[in-house]
């Protein structure tokens, strides 16, 4: 039998929020960046690249919204001079069974940015709140 990738679509998102689903999660991303050294006596003319601190780029996470649900909006109100809450978040890439393949673990989440919905009156599409989060550290684990 072919193997094949696992598609995108089927995942679930620990955030220490409510339970409401996400359609969209986005900002996977780390990025190792690049030091450039040269001292004066070396016989190259060129450059010694070298790995230097790590980055991790903003997570976005997008949902429905739902009534009675402000759950965002809360978590952004927690943001005083120099404090917030932070979060720990699980995305976990689930296969048919809904067990978790790959596992994206997000450490000391807080959030940056909220979005709510473009409104307008001749739209056909469900409402679409994002919030995106800033982070100190990103780690994947395959089971």
């Amino acid at each position: 039998m072919a193997e094949y990738p696992l598609p995108v679509f089927h995942f679930k998102v620990d955030w220490g929020g409510t339970k409401i689903e996400f359609s969209e999660v986005s900002g996977l991303n780390i990025e190792a960046q690049m030091i450039e050294y040269r001292d004066g006596a070396s016989p190259e003319y060129t450059m010694r690249k070298m790995p230097g601190l790590v980055k991790y780029g903003n997570i976005t996470l997008k949902r429905g919204i739902f009534k009675n649900d402000n759950d965002y909006y809360k978590w952004l109100n927690t943001i005083k001079m120099n404090t917030v809450e932070r979060r720990d978040i699980t995305i976990s890439l689930l296969d048919e069974e809904h067990n978790p393949v790959m596992v994206w673990k997000v450490k000391n989440a807080f959030p940056v940015k909220i979005e709510g919905p473009g409104l307008k009156a001749s739209g056909n599409e469900v409402a679409i709140e994002s919030i995106e989060v800033a982070h100190e550290g990103l780690t994947i684990e395959t089971t």
